[in-house]
Formats: C-alpha cells, structure tokens, sequence
C-alpha cells in the first residue's frame, strides 16, 4: 500500500534562552526606529538650550523671514528664531510627557496591583476610587486650576495630568492581577510562608512588567498632547516655551493667512515625530507581550510534519475464510 506524505507548515515562536528573552523586544524595526526617534528628542531636550543660536526671546529687524542660513527655521513677525523656540522648547515637553507618565504608572501600579491581589474590602474600596477618577476629565480640570493659578508652570501641568489619568491603567493591571494571583508559582510561594508584598514584588509583577510599559508609553502620549494641546489655546504660561507656545504665537498672529509657513510646521513635524516614536514603542511592547502580533520582533521556526497512512502488512487467514477487507471469490468471481 502507497504511503500519501504531506508537508505541514507549523509557525509558533521559538522560545528564546532566558539570557535573550528580555532582548526580543528589542530585535523588532519599529521598535528600533521608535527609540531611535525617542532618543534624538531627549539628546535635543538635554542640549537644547545650549546649541541654541539665539536667545528665543530675542528680537530682531528680520520680520517674517523665511529659512536662510541665519536662520535655518526662519523668523516670527517680531524677528525671533523659531529653531532658537524649538530646540529650548523640547525640554519642557518632554519633561511633562515623562513626569506625568511616572507618576500616573507609579499610581496606578500601587492601586491597581494591591486591588487585584488583596480582594475584599480593599478590592471594594480601591475599585471605587479608581471609578471616581476615571469619569474627572483632565483638561478642563486644568483650565479651572489656571484660572486661579497666577504662575502655571509644566510641574503643575503634569502632576494634574498624572492625577486624572492613572485610572485607566490601573483597571487594566487590576485585572491582570486577578488572572496572576491564584497561578501555581504564586500559591507555591504562598505557601512557602513569603510575605504578601515580596509575592507581589517577585512573583507578580514581572509578570506585568510589558503591560506596565505599554501603559507609560501612552501615558506619556497623552500628557505630551495635553501640555502642546493647553499652550496652543493660551491656558498654560505662554512665557515658557515649548512647541504648543510656538503655535500660539503662530495662529494669534495669523502665519497661515501671511504665508509664513515656516512658523508652525516646524513644530508640528516635531509633534508628529514624536508621537510617532512613542507609538512605534507601543506596537512593539504590543507584540512582544501578544505572539500573535509578532512579526519581526518574534523569531519563528518551521517545522515538517510527515503525515500519511502506515502500512499494515498482510495477514494469513484461516481456512474457510478470507482475509477481512478483501472481497470473497465468489464476490469476485
């Protein structure tokens, strides 16, 4: 009897030796190119202000001009450089974006991960408080505080930013922690004797740490957009600069109906960049926790199946009767 072969292809991640696992979210495109991006900006915010060429507050005779060799971004309408505005303006922008994001993980890892493994009352209690902040809207709640606020500097901004945007994240590890604290490691090393807050700290949450990331990462989107979303309509200070106040300046004087494109897509190119950057992060530590989103950032193997019929060999029957599955002679005959 002829034996049918079929070749089956199998894709599954590899699994990865334990020196190299935490490295895979490195090996994706995206992920590279986003900290790539990422780490310019940071470099810029860094050294900004230092490489400067002018003094972004300085006026000069040059209204209006357009990129030349002096000034590589052109001018605003009252002579001012806009790579001087861009580059001390990375600073604040990052600093708000990256505060915010801290403080808001750090919140809502302490709520979220002490709700999902204490249950009960704590549960109960901490869930609530988690609901009561996840209905506060943020920007209107800044536009209250600086009204009555003389100096709104990024410290405000971003610790009010972090205070009405811990919540989300904080359900999303509250229920991670659910589906953790009745796995077999964590009952082993409860019963072990270890103490509630090292299960925690040493069983629990690396097991979180992906989604702890993802969670930053878009933290820090949001508070990036808010502070550049709150300088562009006037209720941050105005007198510090950061690419929000360089719009401002750019739509209160009408840079658009003057021609003077130079003004605004400077700045807007940075805002795009960067959200691209950190978007780029967060699709790679979405890969890297789900498998089925990995492309380049998971190695896969292929494995070939052989799968077919096996041979049975022929038996002698008894006397009398035929072999079973072959037909009678007179069946035949």
């Amino acid at each position: 009897m002829a034996v049918t072969t079929t070749d089956v292809v199998v894709t599954d991640p590899v699994p990865p030796a334990a020196g190299r696992a935490r490295l895979r979210f490195l090996r994706g495109g995206k992920t590279r190119t986003g900290l790539l991006i990422l780490l310019f900006f940071v470099v810029l915010a860094v050294i900004g202000p230092w490489i400067a060429p002018y003094d972004p507050d300085a006026m000069s005779d040059q209204l209006l001009q357009p990129p030349s060799a002096d000034h590589w971004f052109g001018t605003t309408h009252t002579g001012q450089d806009v790579l001087s505005q861009i580059l001390v303006g990375t600073r604040g922008v990052l600093v708000v974006g990256f505060l915010a994001g801290f403080l808001a993980t750090v919140l809502s890892v302490l709520i979220g991960v002490s709700a999902g493994f204490l249950g009960g009352a704590a549960d109960e209690a901490l869930s609530m408080l988690s609901n009561v902040f996840l209905v506060i809207p943020g920007l209107p709640l800044i536009i209250i505080i600086a009204s009555f606020v003389e100096d709104t500097g990024d410290l405000l901004i971003a610790f009010v930013i972090a205070l009405t945007s811990w919540a989300w994240g904080s359900r999303v590890l509250r229920a991670q922690t659910l589906s953790l604290r009745r796995r077999d490691y964590v009952e082993a090393a409860r019963a072990t004797g270890e103490s509630t807050w090292r299960i925690i700290l040493f069983e629990v949450m690396p097991n979180l740490t992906a989604v702890i990331a993802s969670g930053f990462v878009g933290t820090v989107i949001f508070a990036i957009l808010s502070e550049i979303t709150l300088a562009f309509i006037g209720v941050a200070d105005i007198s510090h600069w950061n690419w929000g106040t360089v719009l401002f300046w750019a739509q209160s004087n009408q840079a658009l109906a003057q021609g003077a494109w130079w003004w605004f897509v400077p700045a807007g190119l940075c805002i795009a960049l960067l959200g691209t950057a950190l978007s780029l992060i967060n699709f790679g530590i979405d890969e890297f926790v789900n498998p089925r989103l990995r492309t380049a950032t998971g190695a896969s193997r292929t494995v070939r199946m052989r799968v077919g019929f096996t041979p049975v060999a022929r038996t002698t029957a008894p006397e009398g009767r035929e072999p079973a599955g072959q037909p009678s002679k007179e069946h035949s005959a």
